[in-house]
């Protein structure tokens, strides 16, 4: 069967240095962008951190630091990686709290503004977590009744993750085979608006911190009664896109007021 499709989708896995999306760097990156003809397209990059990699991840994804050593950078490669996905909806497995989030930390260190405004993201995952409650291999055995074979090797996932898809809109009869629904099933809970989850929307679709003393507050409740708040969290360990995405919603909140004085 073939994804019915608006307008391409990439799926898309990451292997990384590490899980902190702050700090951490790709070191492999594999793109499998799909076509709404059918057509597929295919890209796996090795990349050069720029930071070791430590040994407890090189023992999970078996890529060293001499491997990558004369690999190209993210700041080398992210135009090539940009023409691939930008104008794409986005697929992944765990994607919407990992790999999006931190292929945006990369993109903006080389002073990309990469927008997730007008894309659908696709978390295969949380599709999966819904209906059985599994990993990866587990999924692709369960759905496909094949061997996960180079289990994090990114272009395995990532043609794994596509394969799991299809085959979960073929199994349940509740998925439609449409990227708008798969978007909205497969993202859980409160809308991420800087998809780390740090910023998040409540049941009035109004945006919210979702940890700390401010915990569900809105934008504009905190703002009232400690706008040195967001001055801290710019200054403090948050993802440069949680940065940005405060920043304008601050900015969104001062011109309300504005106008209504």
């Amino acid at each position: 069967m073939n994804l019915k499709l608006k307008k391409p989708i990439v799926f898309f896995d990451l292997e990384t240095t590490g899980i902190n999306i702050v700090h951490d760097r790709i070191v492999e990156i594999s793109i499998l962008k799909v076509f709404p003809n059918g057509n597929k397209e295919s890209k796996t990059w090795l990349v050069n951190p720029t930071i070791k990699i430590p040994k407890e991840t090189i023992a999970i994804h078996g890529i060293t630091n001499e491997k990558v050593a004369n690999e190209p950078t993210f700041d080398q490669l992210h135009k090539d990686i940009l023409r691939l996905i930008e104008n794409c909806d986005l697929g992944g497995y765990n994607s919407n709290k990992f790999d999006i989030p931190l292929l945006v930390e990369e993109f903006l260190r080389c002073g990309v503004d990469f927008s997730i405004k007008n894309i659908k993201t696709v978390d295969v995952q949380n599709i999966f977590h819904k209906l059985e409650k599994r990993t990866l291999s587990a999924a692709y055995k369960f759905y496909c009744n094949k061997e996960l074979i180079d289990a994090h090797s990114a272009e395995a996932d990532t043609i794994a993750t596509y394969e799991i898809l299809l085959a979960q809109i073929e199994k349940y009869s509740e998925l439609e085979n449409d990227v708008d629904f798969l978007s909205k099933f497969s993202n859980v809970g409160n809308k991420r608006l800087d998809m780390a989850g740090f910023i998040r929307t409540n049941e009035k679709n109004q945006p919210i911190i979702a940890f700390g003393k401010y915990k569900n507050k809105t934008i504009d409740e905190i703002y009232e009664v400690n706008p040195g708040y967001f001055s801290w969290i710019n200054q403090a360990e948050f993802p440069q896109f949680t940065k940005k995405i405060l920043k304008e919603l601050v900015a969104e909140v001062k011109l309300k007021r504005k106008f209504e004085n």
